[in-house]
């Protein structure tokens, strides 16, 4: 994304955020309910065109942007503001503890044959793109979560009661040896995009509102950026995403994994 669309969507979240028409912040305020429509006044209030998709805005500063830097300079420590979904085209700015999901750059990776096709690697278009295929083609999901995994649908749009529509990147359906059946909503990130508490929240409530009868895993993969692949399985305690498990994964030629190494993989 441009520095020129980043530094707009930033001026149209601004202007919702702090401006009075639009009912906003006060000193002590935690949430600020907005919606889609206000996207289209704060727009006209400083003469920026909007992009056509509107969405984007939103998307791109819950996901891949940092707020406006006026927003982040009221933000108490230990705290920062982020946008949820509140219902449909409905959102709210809410105030929540510092959560971070980054890769512990000192665990091991462990090396996995390569079985990701090479005009899979020549033709993706994107980092998110090939994330998903070289989990899906090396069975990522298999291996770290141990069980028996089947990709249902990529790129799932759907709308989740109290929080309006959301996009999950991948969705698996799996089994384990003794029957349990797992729904596994992966969330996979590249380049400078970072893994999405918000993101995490939505997966696992629309998890249980579409798959009752299944047990929910939720994964989250990112590129590192020596080729690792970083894997999370996260949950959320007390309004916390927290990681369950995290393992980093390195695919490389069958013939780059030495005697050695399988005896460490042992052991």
């Amino acid at each position: 994304m441009s520095g020129i669309k980043e530094n707009r969507y930033r001026q149209l979240v601004e202007q919702i955020f702090f401006d009075p028409a639009f009912g906003a912040y006060r000193p002590g305020t935690t949430e600020i309910p907005f919606a889609r429509p206000d996207i289209e006044r704060a727009a006209a209030a400083l003469r920026i065109e909007l992009p056509k998709n509107i969405g984007d805005v939103l998307y791109a500063i819950r996901y891949r942007t940092p707020m406006p830097r006026k927003v982040v300079d009221i933000q108490p420590e230990g705290m920062e503001w982020i946008i949820e979904g509140d219902g449909r085209a409905r959102y709210k700015f809410v105030l929540v503890p510092i959560n971070r999901i980054v890769p512990n750059r000192t665990l091991a990776a462990i090396k996995i044959p390569d079985a990701t096709p090479e005009i899979i690697g020549a033709y993706a278009l994107n980092d998110e793109q090939a994330l998903l295929a070289k989990v899906r083609y090396n069975r990522i999901i298999d291996i770290f979560l141990r069980i028996t995994a089947y990709s249902l649908q990529s790129h799932m749009r759907t709308s989740v009661a109290g929080i309006g529509q959301i996009e999950i990147d991948e969705v698996y359906v799996g089994i384990d040896r003794n029957g349990v059946q797992y729904v596994v909503p992966v969330q996979a990130k590249g380049g400078k995009d970072q893994l999405s508490v918000v993101q995490t929240k939505q997966d696992i409530g629309c998890c249980a509102e579409k798959f009752p009868n299944l047990v929910c895993r939720t994964v989250s993969a990112q590129f590192m950026d020596d080729d690792r692949m970083a894997m999370f399985e996260l949950t959320v305690q007390d309004g916390r995403v927290c990681v369950v498990d995290e393992k980093h994964y390195l695919l490389v030629p069958a013939d780059r994994i030495g005697a050695d190494e399988l005896l460490g993989y042992r052991r």
